[in-house]
């Protein structure tokens, strides 16, 4: 690997109840197909204060050396291997090498506790372990000790791991990591021709599992066949004009649904993945420009503090073609603006999640704005099926209320790890087989759907269920407003809603002209009983970005709304 910059890297178990699987492309033949074509192209860019590239072949080189690693270490089809480890090049390798035995990946965030750990490796049980060895300080090895413990399962082998560039671990630090199946370090690659007959792919094998949110409790472990997997990048990449000379940026961890589909889309499509294992602004904008980034798919929260940091430093982002958005903060039209206003890059708000893959659906850069800037889409593919039933009679909505979303298709999960009753894949799926999203939306006829929040979100105003995001985009569209959430509260029988404001730098939003705003547009019994600003949102953060803490504001909702004072007429 080489350092120093450049403009642009690369110039010029059972299937789901869908369609029947086209058994086709898989990851590793994908993989081949890019180094065939272009062996000398950067395929990956470590982030960080020293980048480094790692061209086609040197990733088909480390994706051979790690494959006979996993293989002495006892892995095999159908096995899991659990990768530990941050936005580096060696997650990507990790992903390949399973791929290439039939085995599959489940990632874990570096960020999870001792319980989250134990939960995954309790459901997974992988048979092998990458961990990051001194990644930003983090304990790691007391959380392995302390989870497997935990999760009472048959200890993995261990091979640690120590970051691009970096000298591997002194045999005292690795044994450190020894749960009693031994620890490793992968083998250096061979600095030769690759030979592209060294690896194949299993197209109905399980090759990645994704951790859903977990806002109901622990997460479920999402897997996808290697050769869904494999078809979804190249839907993704035609539908989004992702080619040779694309760069994503993956700001998002790997090991989440989010971070995952853009950087492999990239690399499919021949084009580069720029990787940050550490999310600092100034870093990432400076990475931007530098390598000449053509997409960004990602969360508002992280959009809106690059937004912050290039307002402040501006960069010459002229190569920047999409930015595709999920509004977890309330916040996506104010990116909106800065992308399309300020820096002319098409804004487009997108669907997907652990179970049925991010970047399932987005808006085309020929849809109108504003909508165009909201959650739903158009699918990438017409093998992706979905409809909107009504939640209680499966049948359709009734009136102008949404139903629940539901999907069919190549993409849709194919098995939970450690579902081994098949209880969570029971509740998962209607008994005519369509996946229960659990969201609120309409679909279009043209094909495209709306999505407008979690079917536990909506609340019932004066009779009428209404969809909080309906009053956040409104609201998020006051000048006044940085981001906002909507919670609903029943007192006395009834259920209000209650809004929640962080003011934008340099104003101070008043409560009465904040619910007046939202008269002007909307139905008098969708404007908020109470608008409350507050400093900041309370917020968690997750494998595919910070969301707000809807029960936190609505437990502060629940005190505050019961004070008349506090209550605008």
């Amino acid at each position: 690997m080489t350092a120093g910059p450049t403009p642009n890297p690369n110039p010029g178990p059972t299937p789901n109840p869908g369609p029947t699987p086209n058994v086709g492309p898989t990851l590793t033949g994908v993989l081949a197909d890019t180094v065939r074509a272009a062996p000398g192209t950067v395929a990956l860019i470590d982030g960080g204060p020293q980048p480094r590239r790692v061209t086609r072949a040197e990733l088909w080189r480390r994706t051979v050396a790690l494959r006979d690693d996993l293989r002495a270490h006892g892995v095999g089809a159908g096995d899991c291997v659990g990768v530990w480890l941050p936005n580096w090049s060696d997650a990507v390798v990790a992903q390949f090498a399973a791929a290439a035995l039939g085995a599959h990946v489940i990632g874990i965030n570096t960020r999870y506790g001792v319980a989250e750990v134990a939960h995954v490796l309790g459901h997974a049980r992988p048979v092998v372990v990458l961990v990051a060895h001194g990644f930003l300080h983090l304990d790691l090895r007391a959380t392995l000790h302390a989870a497997v413990a935990e999760a009472g399962v048959a200890a993995p082998s261990v091979a640690v791991l120590t970051g691009p560039g970096e000298d591997p671990a002194t045999a005292d630090e690795a044994a450190g990591y020894d749960l009693g199946a031994g620890t490793w370090a992968p083998a250096p690659a061979p600095d030769a021709e690759p030979d592209l007959a060294a690896l194949h792919g299993a197209p109905d094998g399980l090759a990645v599992a994704f951790t859903t949110s977990g806002s109901t409790g622990m997460p479920k472990l999402a897997a996808h066949r290697d050769g869904a997997v494999a078809e979804h990048l190249g839907h993704v990449a035609a539908a989004g004009g992702w080619d040779p000379s694309s760069v994503s940026l993956v700001a998002l961890p790997l090991s989440g649904v989010f971070g995952f589909v853009p950087a492999f889309t990239a690399v499919a499509a021949g084009g580069a993945a720029l990787l940050e294992p550490v999310f600092d602004t100034g870093l990432v904008v400076a990475h931007m420009a530098e390598f000449g980034v053509t997409h960004l798919a990602c969360a508002d929260d992280v959009a809106g503090r690059l937004m912050t940091q290039w307002r402040e430093c501006p960069a010459d982002l002229g190569t920047w073609r999409r930015m595709l958005i999920g509004d977890f903060y309330g916040t996506s039209m104010q990116v909106a603006a800065w992308t399309e206003d300020e820096l002319g890059v098409p804004t487009l708000g997108i669907y997907g999640s652990s179970e049925t893959f991010a970047l399932a659906a987005f808006w085309r850069t020929d849809d109108p704005a504003p909508e165009r800037r909201r959650g739903g889409g158009r699918p990438v593919s017409d093998r992706i099926e979905v409809r909107a039933v009504d939640p209680a009679t499966g049948g359709p909505p009734t009136g102008d209320e949404p139903g629940e979303l539901q999907f069919r298709g190549y993409n849709v999960v194919d098995a939970y790890l450690g579902d081994d009753d098949g209880a969570i894949r029971a509740r998962s799926f209607t008994d005519d087989g369509w996946f229960r999203s659990g969201d609120l939306g309409f679909v279009r006829p043209d094909g495209g759907f709306e999505y407008r929040g979690r079917m536990g979100e909506s609340l019932r105003l004066r009779g009428f269920l209404v969809e909080p995001a309906e009053i956040e985009v409104r609201l998020a569209e006051h000048p006044a407003v940085a981001r906002c959430k909507v919670v609903g509260v029943t007192v006395d029988g009834d259920t209000r809603a209650v809004a929640f404001v962080e003011a934008a730098p340099g104003t101070a939003p008043d409560p009465g002209e904040l619910r007046a705003w939202c008269a002007a547009t909307l139905a008098r019994f969708k404007v908020p009983e109470s608008v409350q600003v507050i400093e900041e949102m309370p917020t968690t953060v997750g494998t595919n970005g910070s969301k707000i803490r809807a029960a936190a504001l609505r437990e502060l909702a629940e005190e505050l709304i019961r004070r008349p004072q506090e209550v605008q007429p």
